[in-house]
Formats: C-alpha cells, sequence, structure tokens
C-alpha cells in the first residue's frame, strides 16, 4: 500500500510531538500521550518566551460564531502565564479577545474574563480553536451586548503544548489572570482599568481560584467582583458538611488522570486501564467529550470494567484537586445555583456559599428554580449583570450570608430555560 504524502505529514508531525519538548530542558510533559496535536502555526510559540506573565505573544483574526453578533472585534490570542502543577515555568496560553460594538465609554469598555467548563483535555477541544460552545458563545455575547469587552482562556493546555491542569484550581486561576492582563497591556486604549471575572462549572474553579490568589499571584490585576456558576470547589474543612459524593465515572477520572490528578511518582494512567479503559484514554487525548462518550457508548465502558482495580481505590490515588481551604475573598463574589443541578447538586454548592461566608467574603448567592448545571449560567445573566454595573458604580454590594438557607435535593428541569439540558 502507498503511503500518501498527508499521511506521511501526519505521522512525522505525531512522532516530533512525541519527543519535542515545550521548550529545551523543560519539566513540562508533551506529546500526543498529554492530548498535544497540531492545530496551526499560530498555537505553536518557538520564539523565546519573556519572563513575566500575563504578556501578549500574538493575535490573529477570530473565526466568527454565529451567537456573537455584538462583536466589533474577534481576535484569538496567545499569551504568557506561569505553570503550577509541572513547574515548567512561563508557557503559552491561547484564548479569545472580543470588543463591543459602539462608542467605548470614557475610560475605556470593562472586562469581563470567562472561564469555560469542562470540554475535554486535548488540544482540539480549545474554543479559540473549536469555537465557543452556543451556551457559552450567548453568554460572551450578553456581555458583548451590555457594554463589556470579554477575553477567555482555553486554559493552559488546552491549544499550547503540554497537560491541561483539568480542575486543579490555581493552575487555571493563572490562566484567567494572566488573559486578563495580556487583554490590558495590549488593549490599553480601548479598556477600562476594571476587570470582572464569571466561570462555570469548571470554570467556577478557575474563577474562584483566580478571585483567591489576585492579591498575591496578579495584584496589577485590577479584579472588581466575580461570578461563578454550577460551583465546583469542595470544601472538606468547611463549616457546611454535604453528603460525600465519589466520581463515579471514567469519563471524569481519565480527565483527571491526563490533567494532572495522578501525584508524580504514581502509576501511569495507562497501567491503571484494562484494554477498555483505554481505549476512552485514548478518545481523550484526541478528542472531547462527545468522541469521549461516543467511545464509551459503543464499546460498553463503564466504572466496573475500565480500571484494573475497583474504581474507588482508583479515586483514592488521585489529587483532591477541588478542595479548598475557607478564606475572605477580596471582591465580591455572586455564586449562582440552579435547583435542578443534578451533576453538582445543590447542598453541594451550598457548601461554598458557607466556607466563603464564614471566613467573611462578600457573597451573594443566587439560586434558579428549574435551571439545570447547563441552565444556570444563563439564568444567572441578569444577576450578574446587576452585580457588576453596582460595582462599577461605586455601590456597596449587599451580602446575603445571614439569610442562606440549606437548600433541598435536585428538583425537576424547569421549561422555558436557555440551554437547559
Amino acid at each position: 500500500m502507498t503511503m500518501t504524502t498527508k499521511t506521511a505529514t501526519a505521522i512525522a508531525l505525531a512522532a516530533a510531538l512525541a519527543v519535542a519538548p515545550a521548550h529545551a530542558e523543560s519539566p513540562l510533559p508533551t506529546g500526543p500521550q498529554v492530548g498535544d496535536q497540531e492545530l496551526s502555526p499560530f498555537y505553536r510559540w518557538t520564539g523565546a518566551l519573556p519572563k513575566k506573565p500575563g504578556e501578549m505573544l500574538r493575535e490573529e483574526a477570530q473565526p466568527a460564531q454565529p451567537e456573537i453578533t455584538h462583536a466589533a472585534l474577534a481576535k484569538r490570542i496567545l499569551y504568557s502565564s506561569t505553570d503550577l502543577r509541572w513547574k515548567a515555568g512561563i508557557v503559552p496560553v491561547s484564548g479569545t479577545f472580543y470588543l463591543p460594538k459602539g462608542q467605548a465609554p470614557a475610560g475605556g469598555w470593562p472586562l469581563v474574563v470567562w472561564a469555560h467548563g469542562t470540554l475535554g483535555v486535548a488540544d482540539v477541544c480549545a474554543p479559540s480553536w473549536a469555537g465557543h460552545r452556543p451556551r457559552d458563545a450567548t453568554w460572551i455575547d450578553r456581555w458583548l451586548e451590555n457594554g463589556f469587552a470579554v477575553v477567555t482562556t482555553d486554559y493552559q493546555g488546552l491549544g499550547g503544548p503540554g497537560p491541561h491542569p483539568y480542575l486543579i484550581w490555581e493552575a487555571e486561576g493563572r490562566s484567567v489572570l494572566d488573559a486578563a492582563r495580556a487583554a490590558l497591556a495590549a488593549h490599553r486604549d480601548a479598556l477600562a482599568p476594571k476587570v470582572f471575572v464569571t466561570g462555570q462549572s469548571q470554570g467556577s474553579g478557575a474563577a474562584l481560584g483566580a478571585t483567591r490568589i489576585a492579591p498575591s499571584y496578579a495584584p496589577d490585576v485590577p479584579l472588581q467582583a466575580t461570578v461563578a456558576t454550577g460551583v465546583v470547589p469542595s470544601f472538606p474543612d468547611g463549616p457546611y458538611k454535604p453528603a460525600a459524593t465519589a466520581i463515579g465515572s471514567p469519563h471524569y477520572i481519565s480527565l483527571l488522570m491526563l490533567g494532572g490528578a495522578l501525584p508524580d511518582g504514581a502509576p501511569a494512567a495507562d497501567a491503571l486501564m484494562t484494554d477498555k479503559g483505554k481505549l476512552l484514554l485514548d478518545a481523550a487525548r484526541t478528542g472531547c467529550n462527545t468522541e469521549m462518550r461516543a467511545v464509551a457508548q459503543k464499546n460498553g465502558i463503564t466504572a466496573a470494567n475500565a480500571f484494573v482495580e475497583p474504581i474507588d481505590r482508583i479515586e483514592a490515588r488521585l489529587t483532591p484537586v477541588t478542595d479548598m481551604t475557607p478564606v475572605k475573598l477580596p471582591v465580591p463574589v455572586l455564586l449562582g445555583t440552579g435547583l435542578a443541578d443534578n451533576l453538582l447538586v445543590p447542598r453541594r454548592q451550598f457548601a461554598a456559599v458557607k466556607a466563603f461566608c464564614s471566613a467573611g467574603s462578600a457573597i451573594v448567592w443566587k439560586t434558579f428554580a428549574g435551571a439545570t448545571h447547563n441552565g444556570g449560567l444563563l439564568a444567572s445573566f441578569p444577576d450578574a449583570l446587576a452585580l457588576f454595573r453596582t460595582v462599577l458604580a461605586g455601590q456597596p454590594v449587599t451580602s446575603n450570608c445571614d439569610s442562606a438557607a440549606e437548600p433541598g435535593a435536585p428538583g425537576t428541569p424547569g421549561q422555558g430555560l436557555l440551554f437547559n439540558d
């Protein structure tokens, strides 16, 4: 059989990725085994990296999306950030940047940073490459329509070299803060020094992580307020103890293992998987959630047959990457919970409310009847907008910590809510 030029090129690229470090002597693991793929030359930074995080490396036009109709400027961006998990120093991270239509207000547009939910760990899952999910693109467009510029992060390792530190909130928080730094520096004539952070699900950890580390990691970022919905961080030392829940899913455990949750020195992910489980790992390295679910369904992959030992022992091997300690956050924070959320149940999210409130944070907790894990994002927009406008006006934010009451079990999904699947 004759090998085509296209096939030969693909094999050569894969071989190069398998052995090439991100930079000389870098401890960052790279290659197809950690989800690295060739997307376009834009994503592969071959020059010297700056010594500081938060510097814009380059920009190019971002393909249009039908849901984003209020952008006067849409850019794909590449910027510098700092690796936490593998201690590899400065790394390139990709994302997108948008300016609203119309005349900028005096002093420039305030800036919203968006932190997305779980998509996968392979480079092809980067929203700047694959496009934002319609729900997320609608969220971005709502901010543009209401006079905010938007910068988004793909997070370290999605698009850029090396693994994506999945759910490692401090690592993702650095990607969030450095996206804001890069946007403010590169577009200072268009932007006001006022930054607002938003995140959903996985992105809630990134948003809250960014908020709690901002004073130490990025004191130069003029953070004003934060919104986190579908709240994923857990608080084992918090004042409210919801019923313990296991991950219980080979899908998410595969993402965690490839994303740095296996401690250094632990067995490799492949050594912990059966032949069926390895099919799921391969899907995670080359595709996103949709492809992983298709592989699992086609091959009958379950929690009972994916691993070489019982799933509870596999979970015990993982670093508890979603765990946080209660701290006083430096800015007002809205936490939004869909009361029909069956993925991250309301009582788990209430534990985050109680933890931050106990530390003296200015928390506004909003619940949305009938909203699922997905539907809670757009359901929260009116409250998020009201919070940000209150802060922009210099008015005080009233916390509702004292009236926050324990929710019940997840309810029935409601009708008429956007993306409420």
